[in-house]
């Protein structure tokens, strides 16, 4: 299910033959502490996947903030927003909407991806600046056909609330061209929690995939992708619903292999990406009129995103090996909206730019190897940051506009970021263990910068950057039938870039409350660990803990919207045919919570309960190339949500709840074909 990867920039596969196991992904191995490399077509519980986080909140250390019932914002080790960096294919994708209806991995639709990979902590500087928390990669592999071949992989997932996905992906090729077409097509009903009541979460998600290659000979490729996606989405935790979602994105890829002896590898990669999204308050739902929302309501923010790096991958003698690159992106981000659609349309009216982004990257990575099981592996970037504040006025509430202190002003920053770390692998292949020491200087994102204010301005603009100093260590053990695994880790972050609502200011008006952001000092530490029992081919017991604990040092409060501890528990029986296996989930209560405060996604409402909930799967393999997989989730019902969701709004038609709750029990089958 979970394999550990020692070379990133390796994507060639020479297998061909297609046999699909009875296998269903519900706790993740984490076969190495640091990386975690998944099979992203493996059917997993809870149902399967519909988008990016929806994928990764299977994996320890991993949580997600649900709105409805897609789009939610993962979160690694309490961590969210741009300090976790995602990238498809090597291109990173920036959303659109102010209010994070469509953070990255609403663009991603896991089935048309190979393989997902995440480096835990700010332990890699190859995938672009500010990863604090980590990277996410989801991949597609890449390799010369032998012959002329023809290939189909199809997934189709059909469960309870109105649940239907379908995709399809075909490749044909000879040696020297090659082309790919996925399609993808999800829907949802509103579903319910387990008290029977509805929650406002319908959603419907599309997306059209295409590249066309060349590869002349073994070491060269030239590779062109087009993506085109689109849907509409309901939200239980706000006044509009995003009712538009496109995408457009073109890429290109050249790499080529074995220039000489010491050059081992060239590639780059080049993007453009543009998003347009629509959010209103009256498609998805019965428009109620409110005093801020009087009329029906349209806002369409859209963002462009031009992208472009190079890598060398050099072998300078038998015990060093390093990468060296540069990346660039920009990104200009504009908005139009009509405050009464009915008379004046949001299609008519212009769109006004309010910021924009500009980033230049310098880095290196470099691993020198002791012997066969020691290595030290060290990284160096340096990132130019310049940003552009175009907004004239600024927006206090709904009704009112003043003006814009920063209008007009550029800001440039000089950003450093590494990491050094020591892996050391015991000559039995029992023990292996590593330790490492990074660095991420963070320039803030759109939304600490431009939604919101700051203390003392009603623009944040001149926000510092985020500083995230931490510390990593990790271990694997073998004992017989058992594997222990365990990763660790301690930050110390200056100038964390702290979201609080609710927040008082005085004016010649009287007073008003709004959300600022604001830079204090935070500290976390937590842990990943994982047991593993395989007591014979058949049986196999996997369980694991997450914990993370954070503290806001200059309020003297925890640091808001960290999950509580987190265990799984996953026993499974497989046959050479099927498989059967069960699910328990537990979490405990998170009484550590700071009111008001958080991140760009979201702020804690107060404390939240532990649950329990227990899952039952099955999978059957019809022939070599099909599989049939059935799931029950939530098999007793309950009626819970996580601590870091979102809170439930007040929907004509729906029962408000305290926090957006998870869905009852829920039944689903999946049909696998591949040839």
């Amino acid at each position: 299910q979970v394999k550990a990867q020692t070379d990133n920039s390796s994507t060639e596969h020479t297998e061909t033959t297609v046999k699909l196991e009875p296998y269903i992904i519900t706790s993740v191995q984490l076969e190495n502490p640091i990386e975690v490399v998944l099979d992203a077509n493996i059917p997993i519980q809870p149902i399967p996947a519909q988008d990016g986080a929806d994928y990764l909140k299977t994996i320890p250390g991993f949580s997600v903030i649900r709105k409805g019932g897609t789009d939610g914002d993962p979160v690694l080790r309490g961590m969210a927003g741009s300090r976790l960096i995602i990238s498809t294919n090597g291109q990173s994708i920036l959303g659109g909407c102010g209010n994070r209806m469509d953070p990255p991995t609403a663009y991603v639709f896991p089935s048309t991806y190979d393989r997902i990979t995440i480096l835990k902590g700010p332990q890699t500087v190859l995938h672009g600046p500010g990863n604090s928390a980590g990277v996410v990669l989801f991949e597609s592999d890449i390799r010369r056909f032998d012959n002329k071949e023809v290939s189909l992989n199809s997934h189709m997932t059909a469960g309870s609330f109105g649940r239907f996905d379908i995709s399809a992906e075909t490749s044909i090729g000879t040696p020297d061209f090659f082309a790919r077409l996925a399609l993808t097509r999800t829907k949802s009903d509103n579903y319910k929690d387990g008290a029977g009541n509805p929650v406002h979460s319908q959603h419907m998600r599309w997306s059209v995939n295409t590249a066309a290659g060349w590869t002349p000979d073994t070491d060269t490729l030239v590779q062109l992708s087009l993506i085109q996606s689109d849907g509409e989405a309901a939200y239980a935790d706000r006044m509009m619903d995003g009712v538009a979602f496109d995408r457009q994105s073109i890429s290109f890829r050249f790499r080529r292999k074995n220039l000489s002896d010491s050059f081992k590898q060239l590639e780059l990669d080049f993007g453009y990406h543009y998003v347009d999204h629509v959010m209103d308050n009256y498609s998805l739902r019965s428009f109620q009129s409110s005093p801020m929302m009087p009329n029906p309501t349209v806002q369409n923010p859209d963002r462009r995103t031009l992208s472009g790096k190079g890598q060398f991958d050099i072998i300078a003698n038998q015990e060093l090996t390093f990468k060296l690159g540069l990346d660039h992106q920009t990104n200009r981000h504009s908005v139009r909206k009509s405050i009464n659609q009915t008379t004046i349309p949001y299609q008519l009216q212009n769109r006004n730019r309010d910021a924009q982004f500009s980033q230049w990257g310098l880095f290196g990575e470099f691993e020198y190897e002791f012997s066969e099981t020691q290595r030290i592996i060290r990284g160096f970037r340096n990132d130019y940051w310049e940003a552009e504040d175009h907004r004239s006025t600024v927006r206090l509430g709904m009704m009112s506009n003043v003006q814009n202190p920063t209008a007009g002003a550029t800001r440039n920053e000089d950003l450093i970021s590494g990491f050094l770390r020591y892996e050391h692998e015991f000559p039995n292949d029992a023990t292996s263990l590593y330790a490492g020491i990074g660095r991420t200087e963070r320039f803030l994102d759109y939304w600490e910068l431009f939604r919101n204010e700051s203390i003392s301005s009603v623009s944040a603009f001149l926000n510092e950057p985020e500083k995230t100093t931490q510390l990593d260590f990790g271990a694997t053990h073998r004992i017989g039938k058992l594997k222990f695994i365990f990763s660790a880790y301690y930050s110390d972050i200056d100038d964390f870039a702290l979201v609080e609502s609710g927040y008082t200011k005085t004016g010649k008006m009287g007073n008003r409350t709004t959300i600022i952001t604001r830079s204090v000092s935070a500290q976390t530490w937590g842990s990943e660990a994982g047991l593993l029992w395989q007591p014979n081919e058949h049986w196999k017991v996997d369980t694991s803990l997450a914990y993370v604990y954070g503290t806001n040092e200059t309020d003297n409060l925890p640091l808001a919207q960290i999950p509580p501890l987190e265990s799984r528990l996953s026993v499974s029986y497989t046959k050479p045919k099927w498989s059967s296996g069960i699910l328990i989930r537990g979490v405990s209560e998170q009484n550590r919570v700071a009111l008001n405060q958080g991140n760009i996604v979201g702020q804690d409402i107060g404390p939240s309960s532990g649950f329990v909930i227990m899952s039952l799967n099955g999978s059957w393999q019809l022939t070599d190339q099909s599989r049939f997989s059935v799931g029950i989730d939530n098999l007793s019902n309950k009626t819970y949500a996580e601590h870091i969701s979102r809170a439930g709004s007040a929907l004509p038609g729906y029962v408000q709840t305290t926090r957006v709750n998870e869905p009852g029990r829920t039944f689903w089958i999946r049909i696998d074909y591949s040839f």
